[in-house]
């Protein structure tokens, strides 16, 4: 695990972009409780993102950090869980399990069931979960009326199929894994264990997408509970706050410390 050296600072700035997943490491940037800055971008009328953000990275997108410490060139990264993973090791390490159990520091298999849970989410949030929240967004689109008159009955008769054929019986399997996954007795439950990681700060988004995408209804309670409960946390409400301020904000550059 890495550690900040003693006194050492570091500028951090986040290129946000209003609805997408940078949101998520303005969260975690509250929850580390550290100074940063937000460089704000908003989407085109065509829902791109604008040109500006491939000053910042070639692929245009957002989240992007910069990180600059004394002395040094400074680094951008992308990438969510990257990103996340980077500054929680140096600003939160509180937030990754450990590793290995006690005694069994480098053994194969010796791995606690709390990190290996971290890793799983690390790469399932991303690889598994968040792609059916974008096949049904794209779905959502061609049913909308930016679609041609003339198309639409065809178009929506294509999401149709592919909601009932496909986006509702994967939804299901993937809400009932992790509904299992919680236990539901104690309240401050998180999915890696009894506290709050890195995995659930990337998990939230997609399983928000889920909630307002699939049909969760009294399904699963547990998954609601927990969503619940994030919402309640006070470095998610000031994150939803700093958006807020972001989306409204005639500035392009905003104080996390505001």
């Amino acid at each position: 695990m890495a550690f900040p050296a003693p006194n050492q600072k570091a500028k951090v700035t986040l290129h946000w972009l209003n609805k997408s997943r940078a949101q998520r490491i303005v969260w975690l940037l509250e929850e580390l409780k550290i100074d940063y800055d937000l460089k704000v971008y908003k989407r085109l009328p065509s829902m791109f993102a604008p040109p500006a953000l491939k000053k910042v990275h070639p692929l245009g997108k957002s989240p992007v950090i910069e990180i600059q410490a004394e002395g040094a060139e400074p680094k951008v990264i992308a990438e969510s869980a990257l990103i996340a993973e980077y500054l929680a090791e140096y600003f939160g390490p509180s937030l990754i399990p450990a590793r290995y159990a006690p005694g069994k520091e480098g053994q194969i298999g010796g791995e606690t069931e709390e990190w290996l849970r971290y890793k799983f989410f690390m790469n399932y949030a991303e690889g598994s979960l968040m792609p059916l929240n974008l096949i049904a967004l794209i779905m959502n689109q061609l049913k909308s009326p930016r679609i041609p008159f003339l198309i639409r009955p065809i178009s929506k008769i294509i999401a149709g199929q592919v909601e009932s054929g496909f986006l509702k019986s994967n939804y299901k399997t993937h809400l009932q894994y992790l509904e299992s996954l919680l236990t539901g007795t104690d309240s401050e439950e998180f999915l890696c264990g009894p506290n709050l990681t890195v995995a659930d700060i990337l998990m939230v988004f997609p399983l928000e997408g889920a909630q307002d995408r699939a049909e969760f209804g009294d399904l699963y309670p547990k998954l609601a509970a927990y969503i619940k409960r994030i919402k309640e946390r006070e470095a998610y409400k000031s994150a939803v706050e700093k958006a807020k301020r972001a989306e409204s904000a005639t500035t392009e550059h905003i104080s996390g410390s505001l």
